[in-house]
């Protein structure tokens, strides 16, 4: 049985405590201290034992009937209905897209869970029908849920599916990449404040920038891409006095010296390299380029291409570490920077 000490909590410990309450269970059974059909104490014996609130042994022991280690028989208490170790917690992704930089972000929250959990892979494709239809299928049958609320309407505006994101229980549910708009301290996660992190990390780089007579942002429209990124551009630009245009795409139009462009399709991107070649403009003196997201490629393409990105691995590796327990479950920014090369 479990105990009766408050000091086997550690308040000061970075894991929440009701994922303490499950590990020290699940160290009773592992040492053999509980068995099979061995009742353990009700939650109320516990929240009284370990000065816990109710609600946060509750939860612990919910997360153990989820991963089928207890079984709760009505009137009677709490029971070990399995000793299996590798009983493992299940996660659900439910990505926008499966895009190299998700790529990134799947693997490392799987290498970070490790043998810990299963993780399954859904994507909605911005689609609220879809996502819609994902919880139809499959609320119920995960621990956790990680979702990427990147949402659009049939006219390609951004909608928040607040509605049906909150009907996945809170404790279950983490945020990713991006926060739910206005519901932003609601629901835990790690997420890219857009606007902000485009102004702020122009503004480091604003000595680089001022060589340039004019920035444009390269924003194709129809892709989906986060507009909060457009906004964040602007208030740049209108702080610091920088002429500036925003454009769908890279055209059939030539390139002008003393322009500096900031792109987030590889396409556009591929397009300001070959023209500058062809009309023999110096990237990093003629023209600048900024690209968004950085890849292995972009260090190497044009003798080094600079960037602004978030940190696609620590993203992943935060919300795993939310997941096990090993981070405090509350919002938090994802880092974000700009990487000096030779094209700016």
């Amino acid at each position: 049985m479990l105990v009766d000490k408050s000091d086997r909590i550690l308040t000061d410990s970075r894991t929440p405590k009701y994922m303490q309450v499950v590990n020290l269970i699940l160290d009773d059974i592992d040492s053999g201290k509980l068995k099979i059909g061995d009742r353990i104490p009700s939650i109320n014996e516990t929240s009284f034992d370990f000065l816990l609130s109710r609600d946060t042994v509750e939860k612990a022991y919910n997360e153990l009937r989820d991963r089928g280690i207890i079984t709760s028989v009505r009137g009677k208490g709490f029971y070990v209905s399995s000793t299996n170790m590798t009983n493992k917690m299940k996660v659900l992704l439910i990505f926008n897209k499966l895009s190299s930089y998700k790529k990134i972000i799947y693997y490392s929250i799987v290498e970070t869970l490790g043998d810990q959990a299963t993780v399954d892979l859904q994507i909605h494709h911005y689609n609220k029908k879809v996502f819609e239809s994902i919880m139809d299928q499959h609320l119920g049958d995960y621990n956790y849920y990680v979702l990427a609320p990147h949402f659009f309407d049939e006219n390609n505006h951004p909608e928040t599916c607040y509605e049906l994101i909150k009907q996945i229980p809170k404790d279950k549910l983490l945020i990713l990449d991006r926060a739910v708009k206005d519901h932003e301290n609601e629901f835990p996660g790690v997420y890219q404040d857009f606007s902000r992190d485009i102004l702020e990390t122009l503004e480091s780089g604003i000595s680089h920038l001022r060589k340039y007579s004019r920035l444009i942002l390269v924003f194709p429209k129809g892709d989906m891409y986060p507009v909060e990124i457009i906004d964040g551009f602007k208030r740049f630009c209108f702080f610091h006095n920088f002429n500036n245009l925003i454009l769908d795409g890279i055209d059939d139009e030539p390139l002008y010296e003393g322009d500096s462009f900031i792109v987030l399709a590889e396409t556009d991107l591929a397009n300001i390299v070959k023209k500058s070649r062809e009309q023999s403009l110096q990237l990093g003196k003629d023209i600048g380029i900024i690209s968004y997201n950085e890849t292995p490629l972009k260090e190497i393409l044009a003798e080094g291409i600079t960037t602004i990105s978030t940190d696609f691995i620590h993203m992943g590796q935060s919300i795993a570490n939310q997941i096990l327990g090993e981070e405090d479950r509350i919002p938090l920014k994802n880092p974000f920077k700009m990487i000096i090369r030779k094209s700016l």
